[in-house]
């Protein structure tokens, strides 16, 4: 197997009992892996455990892991696993998914007068969402909040790319319908492409 990626120096390193090499790749996808999985999750404890077990995992691992492309894939598949299994468990919805709020409602533009509306729409994007079949879930929080591609959401989830998009389309179409009632009321327009 080639090294042609800079991961997989740094997962041969691993693959040594180099704790630096670790410690390096968890500087460099800490952020996106605990985003992921506290947007799943809505819950920042199970977030941060969730990080800790997927490098954790990682570690156990790095003699599987491929060294000819990025390990961030991986690494959101084993996030992902983590949080799905957590919320199949946990069957509660707790902490807020204020990242995914953001973009969400970055097309509204509100002035700052405005905050109170702003809080009001976050909080009906945050219930539609939480209302999603988690799958549908997933698949915004991967596309929408870390920007994921549906080629690389395909790859992460390990699902054939046509079942992503169906995913998102019904997402959407979900959203659309949970918030019909509140942009009716407002006038707030919400874009969900």
């Amino acid at each position: 197997m080639s090294i042609s990626h800079p991961d997989g120096r740094l997962i041969v390193r691993l693959r040594r009992g180099d704790v630096d090499a670790l410690g390096e790749l968890y500087e460099k996808y800490k952020t996106n892996i605990f985003r992921t999985a506290l947007a799943i999750t809505q819950d920042r404890g199970a977030a941060e455990d969730i990080l800790q077990e997927s490098f954790l995992r990682l570690f156990t691992y790095a003699d599987r892991i491929r060294t000819d492309v990025s390990v961030e894939p991986w690494l959101y598949r084993v996030a992902v696993n983590l949080s799905h299994t957590w919320v199949q468990k946990s069957r509660r919805r707790v902490a807020p998914l204020e990242g995914v709020l953001e973009r969400l409602t970055d097309s509204l533009h509100l002035l700052p007068d405005h905050v109170m509306e702003r809080r009001e729409t976050q909080e009906a994007v945050q219930q539609a969402i939480a209302g999603l079949p988690l799958g549908h879930r997933i698949v915004v929080v991967l596309y929408y909040l870390e920007g994921l591609g549906l080629r690389e959401i395909a790859e992460v989830l390990e699902i054939p790319e046509g079942t992503v998009k169906s995913r998102l389309h019904y997402a959407r179409e979900s959203l659309r319908r949970l918030l019909g009632e509140r942009r009716a009321v407002s006038g707030v327009a919400y874009e969900f492409t």
